[in-house]
């Protein structure tokens, strides 16, 4: 048996040894935890769920018990040592995880004039021959950690070879160079690919699978060694999506791939690298099914990002395509325990005619504001030619009230000499820290001929309406 394979055994062992330990028992002090080094302490939420969710790992239909325990979750924060409101709580503390330290990158960074006009913004880009990432790049997922010392930027994102999709993990010291790996991972301290389609035919995502948010955790009543990974993503089947024949925007917004049914789903994992995939109510395993038929989200569900409330109040965004008004939309769903969900509805479909979002918005990713409280939103706007642009709202709310900040896209394709110059889009919004408003935008890129990479973007002005490519650091 190679190392990989008993590295995931031994995880999942791990895992439902813990499941098994905390039935009947209440969960308490799960908390946001730093991948690599210790950590100071921190505020933590109630947010009331199941005690016996790690039990989906053994069952293919699992049912949630013991809706009246506690889970405490957090979403990861930049700053691990504070709360929502910068305050520290001294009676609660955080657990590192068991992750190995990160080899230093090398690279030199570039400058101003070291970067061409066609590769301003590049930071991530094909994996090499022969690789797991060499065919095809995109949904970023990024997070980062600042320790006592040091500052660690993690970046989940898909891949695609030999006609499926996987999932990756690359890691970076400044979020700007990124150490990867071309083939799978074989260790708690390597980089590569980190999960793969699901081989089970019943399964919902056995064609490809996209990661849309990580959530990390941990638990000092627990007893486990590493930080808990919740993962939701994208998974697609085999059952293909027939548009209909007035449903242009469908056939706009990817016309070089057969389209297939996807879900929402969510894995586990000890250390950011090997996953169990946690089944939902669905019975393809999957958290929830699409819409009835008439319904908005009727076709497919996809893209979940979820972003934490408060106390038993957990949201999730995804995105459809409303055949009914022809273009895409973005819907919400609400849960107590990040596993059952409930769906709310629709809360954003496509702009007015010649805007830049005309034929819809899609892979919104949202993300609480931590010096006004407002929720952002950072989606992906679908023109009348099929052109992709990423576009801005905001709401005090994070539920319906949502407003577009402008007419016009934040950041639009770049000219067509660029790599990015057929679309830009599946933004992901990291808030920086310092007195200034500033945010940075890691978003897919596509160019000529289809290829695409992974860029990065950052805010200009204390509004951030707008968004320029990254081109270099300024000394």
């Amino acid at each position: 048996m190679d190392s990989t394979a008993t590295t995931a055994i031994s995880s999942a062992k791990s895992i439902n040894a813990l499941s098994t330990s905390a039935n009947n028992t209440k969960i308490t002090n799960l908390t946001t935890s730093t991948p690599t080094w210790s950590q100071t302490k921190s505020k933590l939420p109630h947010f009331y769920a199941s005690s016996s969710f790690l039990n989906h790992l053994k069952s293919k239909n699992p049912q949630l018990k013991n809706k009246n325990s506690k889970l405490f979750l957090l979403h990861c924060s930049a700053k691990p040592n504070t709360d929502r409101k910068n305050a520290t709580d001294d009676n609660l503390s955080l657990r590192s995880g068991s992750n190995s330290t990160i080899p230093e990158q090398a690279a030199a960074s570039p400058t101003n004039e070291g970067l061409s006009s066609f590769s301003r913004g590049l930071v991530f880009d094909l994996g090499l021959k022969d690789s797991w990432d060499s065919a095809e790049i995109g949904s970023p997922v990024v997070k980062r950690f600042i320790g006592d010392e040091e500052e660690r930027w993690y970046m989940w994102y898909c891949g695609r070879s030999n006609g499926k999709d996987s999932i990756g993990l690359a890691v970076s010291s400044n979020g700007i160079h990124w150490e990867r790996g071309n083939g799978p991972v074989k260790s708690s301290s390597d980089v590569g690919m980190v999960m793969n389609c699901s081989d089970d035919w019943w399964a919902f995502d056995t064609q490809g699978i996209r990661p849309s948010e990580i959530v990390i955790m941990s638990s000092a009543k627990v007893r486990v060694n590493n930080s808990l990974y919740w993962l939701y993503y994208t998974g697609f089947n085999d059952e293909k999506i027939e548009p209909l024949d007035n449903s242009v925007a469908f056939k706009l917004s990817d016309p070089k791939r057969m389209y297939y049914r996807s879900l929402p789903g969510l894995a586990m994992s000890q250390d950011g690298r090997h996953w169990a995939r946690i089944e939902g109510e669905h019975h393809s395993g999957a958290l929830f099914d699409v819409g009835s038929d008439g319904e908005w989200d009727s076709l497919f569900i996809a893209s979940p990002k979820v972003v934490y409330h408060g106390a038993g109040d957990v949201r999730m965004y995804y995105h459809s395509f409303d055949a009914e008004k022809g273009h895409f939309a973005v819907g919400i769903a609400r849960s107590r325990d990040g596993i059952k969900w409930v769906k709310l509805g629709k809360i954003m479909g496509g702009g007015g005619n010649g805007m830049f979002d005309e034929l819809g918005v899609m892979n919104a990713h949202v993300v609480k504001n931590r010096k006004d409280g407002k929720y952002v939103m950072a989606y992906e706007g679908v023109a009348a030619d099929g052109k992709r642009s990423v576009g801005l709202a905001v709401s005090s709310d994070g539920l319906k009230e949502w407003r577009k900040f402008q007419d016009g896209p934040a950041l639009k394709q770049s000219e067509e000499d660029g790599w990015d110059w057929e679309g830009v889009g599946s933004p992901c919004l990291v808030q920086m820290d310092g007195d200034a408003d500033e945010w940075r935008l890691y978003y897919k890129g596509t160019g000529k001929g289809g290829k695409t990479g992974i860029g990065l973007a950052v805010s200009e002005g204390i509004e951030f309406a707008s968004f320029q490519r990254w081109t270099g650091f300024h000394l």
